[in-house]
């Protein structure tokens, strides 16, 4: 019985797949913090649906949130590079970078192993 624990202890014990190398995932945590936030996460999927850039008070008009939340959780978006934000006038402008929700097939990829 001694010998079948030690093969179950080496089997156990081996290393389990492969760390995905950081290089190749760069701000893949940062993206996903970005996106773990229920908020943030509805206001990507608004932007995402829009067939043009939405304007901030567009979006703040969604949401049953002080302009400064949802001024927070755009900066948060922006900083993640999940949005891009251009100005026009006095307003600002958001759109889904697409590049950057690649990287969410990335990383599905890496999950899929």
């Amino acid at each position: 019985m001694k010998a079948s624990l030690k093969i179950n202890e080496a089997a156990c014990c081996a290393p389990a797949g492969e760390l995905v190398d950081a290089k190749a995932s760069p701000g893949f945590s940062q993206l996903l913090r970005a996106l773990g936030d229920e908020t943030r996460f509805q206001i990507i999927a608004l932007l995402a649906s829009a067939s043009d850039a939405l304007c901030v008070c567009e979006i703040e008009a969604r949401f049953d949130l002080s302009q400064a939340t949802i001024s927070h959780h755009l900066r948060v978006l922006r900083d993640a590079g999940v949005v891009s934000a251009s100005k026009r006038g006095t307003w600002v402008y958001y759109a889904v970078d697409v590049d950057r929700v690649d990287d969410l097939l990335r990383i599905h990829k890496v999950l899929r192993r």
